[in-house]
């Protein structure tokens, strides 16, 4: 099961913090808390009827007295921050130099959003606004110290019958590399990939896919007890087919990238940091999961070196079943999950089955246990919900102003012209798609829930 932190909720009549002993039952779910002495298997039941947003003790604010803020800097600890130790006491109380590494990649996420064209009448529509050169200024990040490589496009192999036409290649995310300025500053040259999270009609399809299918990403050794959602798969492998011409698909995009970078700093300290925000989330931790089952992190004759491979995933849904989460965590790949307890994309797929229902009696393994769907990684637990804007549980910009502010109430507001409100989105596509004919066997479970969250403090 994966590891699990939670940052307490604010309710504006009462603050609920770790240790706290009233257990009171939850219309939504189980939420735990963590005691005082750190992470207990036991689980404590709590109401979250917050109309504001979480928050941390002041000890969030303040570094550990076991680390005072001056004797360590990023260059020096960063693989630390990027999961060496599976973040063994940097989550509670939350580390202020990870926290400033999730939220600086968490910009990198929002880039995407900010520069993706959702205008109908530009020739660049669906596409990034600016070139490659001028992204990261354009968006007002002129100051990070990377250098968008690459764009990256991906295409959903599926089709939608009220919808003329196939599926092309839409823009998905980038490549950036860290400048040499910035490998002083952060003490390794960063090879960074980002993805946004689902904007078009195919993507919600793609995304709704929830049968396993084995992965086979390792032609030398294909391993199908390794499963993953159909859908991520096809978003990840399928190629534009109407033209020999066509698109590449998003995989080999990616790992030709990957490759041609890594030649080119061989020699060098390096990490591979992937980041991204719902969808994106997936398509990060499948291309970890295929550039370390590759071996392409490989970096000595006998493979014991590796490159670090760190995904960050925010609001990110569940990809594969326990054997993905097995064999990720056996080549080393890192995953910190951003999750907010109120967020139903953090649920799905797997509703019902899923890591929770794999072993009877923390002993015995159930036989559906290989068709259940299991989050990998250790979970970062925020707890925010505003009754005046429920479509804020998934938005990437809360995530990050939560973090940045962790006592200040966040009241999302999305521009349309930057983003899209991806609740509503979501909610109206799984209405329509029974109009589709889509053999989607969990869209009543899925409405049910993102009901039942908008309605929560309603009542």
């Amino acid at each position: 099961m994966a590891s699990k932190v939670l940052m307490p909720s604010l309710n504006l009549n009462n603050v609920t913090f770790p240790g706290d002993n009233k257990t009171q039952s939850h219309s939504f779910g189980q939420v735990s808390f963590p005691n005082k002495t750190g992470v207990s298997s036991s689980r404590q039941s709590v109401i979250t009827r917050s109309c504001a947003v979480a928050v941390k003790p002041a000890a969030l604010m303040a570094t550990s007295t076991a680390k005072p803020a001056t004797s360590y800097t990023l260059s020096h600890l960063w693989r630390e921050v990027h999961g060496s130790n599976n973040w063994d006491n940097l989550l509670e109380p939350l580390d202020p130099l990870l926290r400033k590494e999730i939220i600086r990649y968490g910009e990198f996420v929002a880039a995407c959003y900010k520069a993706f064209n959702l205008d109908s009448s530009s020739k660049r529509y669906l596409n990034c606004k600016y070139g490659k050169k001028n992204m990261l200024k354009e968006v007002g990040m002129e100051n990070s110290g990377y250098e968008v490589s690459k764009y990256i496009y991906a295409t959903p192999d599926v089709n939608i019958p009220i919808q003329n036409g196939s599926t092309c290649g839409r823009w998905i995310g980038y490549v950036a590399v860290s400048s040499d300025e910035a490998v002083k500053r952060i003490g390794r040259r960063d090879l960074l990939i980002t993805f946004r999270g689902t904007v078009t009609n195919h993507e919600w399809v793609a995304n709704f896919m929830s049968s396993l299918t084995p992965a086979r990403l390792d032609p030398h050794n294909p391993r199908p007890q390794v499963k993953v959602e159909s859908g991520f798969l096809s978003l990840y492998t399928s190629e534009e087919a109407d033209s020999k011409f066509g698109l590449e698909s998003c995989r080999q995009q990616l790992l030709s990238e990957v490759s041609r970078l890594l030649n080119k700093y061989k020699g060098e300290e390096l990490s591979i940091t992937l980041a991204g925000h719902s969808m994106g989330s997936a398509l990060a931790l499948l291309l970890a999961y295929d550039i370390a089952e590759l071996g392409l992190n490989r970096t000595d004759t006998n493979h014991q070196d590796q490159i670090p491979i760190t995904v960050f995933s925010f609001g990110g849904p569940r990809v594969g079943n326990s054997s993905f989460k097995q064999r990720c965590e056996e080549l080393g790949v890192k995953v910190l999950r951003i999750a907010n307890v109120n967020d139903p994309i953090t649920k799905l797929p797997g509703v019902f089955f899923n890591e929770n229902l794999r072993v009877l009696g923390e002993r015995y393994e159930l036989p559906w246990s290989c068709s259940c769907y299991a989050h990998v990684g250790v979970e970062l637990a925020l707890d925010f919900f505003n009754v005046q804007n429920p479509s804020c549980v998934h938005d990437l910009e809360t995530y990050i102003s939560l973090l940045r502010w962790p006592k200040r109430s966040v009241h999302s507001k999305i521009d349309e012209n930057d983003g899209v409100d991806l609740w509503n989105r979501a909610r109206g596509f799984l209405l329509n798609a029974q109009n589709f004919y889509i053999c989607l066997h969990w869209i009543g479970a899925a409405i049910d829930i993102v009901n039942m969250v908008q309605s929560q403090n309603l009542s």
